[in-house]
């Protein structure tokens, strides 16, 4: 009897995962429990961002001091700054995948591999990717002009929101007034 070889990694099991399930036959992705399909509807970019780091959802107040911890952590250092501004024109992805390298090189807890360091280097580089993305692809590509020109791209301002930071009601314990979120 002989075997058809597959191609790609199509059966085979790469590692296991404590937060992602995943069934592909049954059409099934899911991180900590919860369903993509649920998150992608009901939950924000942050809430997310939470599950993968905690293992649960955040409460209200939970969500808030990781929106500020984004929020504080969106500026990017000077030099990698000037890097963006002198890369020549390039695909997106290959830009960010530079800078988020470069990144590494200005972070001061680099040396530090403690969990509390590797918690505050996740949440520092998921808000600095978000303004390098703006940067990037809204600025830099707008500073690329039709005739040929170009002119200095700028960054989104600090007080720029992340993404699905719409205001959300609390009720009066502090808690989500999602059903699904503890309090």
């Amino acid at each position: 009897m002989t075997s058809v070889a597959k191609g790609g990694l199509e059966d085979v099991v790469a590692t296991s995962s404590a937060i992602c399930y995943l069934d592909g036959e049954r059409g099934v992705l899911a991180y900590c429990g919860y369903d993509i399909h649920d998150l992608a509807r009901g939950s924000t970019f942050e809430e997310v961002c939470y599950l993968l780091w905690h293992r649960r959802l955040p409460t209200r107040a939970e969500l808030g001091d990781l929106q500020s911890q984004l929020s504080a952590s969106r500026a990017l250092p000077e030099p990698i700054i000037r890097l963006m501004r002198s890369l020549p024109p390039v695909d997106g992805m290959d830009a960010l995948r530079t800078i988020t390298s470069a990144l590494a090189h200005y972070d001061a807890e680099v040396d530090d591999s403690s969990p509390q360091a590797q918690y505050r280097k996740a949440v520092r580089l998921t808000a600095q990717t978000g303004t390098v993305v703006a940067a990037s692809d809204t600025n830099i590509q707008a500073s690329r002009h039709t005739d040929g020109s170009t002119s200095e791209p700028s960054l989104p301002p600090p007080e720029v929101r992340g993404a699905g930071q719409e205001a959300e009601s609390s009720d009066s314990s502090g808690g989500s007034t999602r059903n699904d979120r503890p309090s």
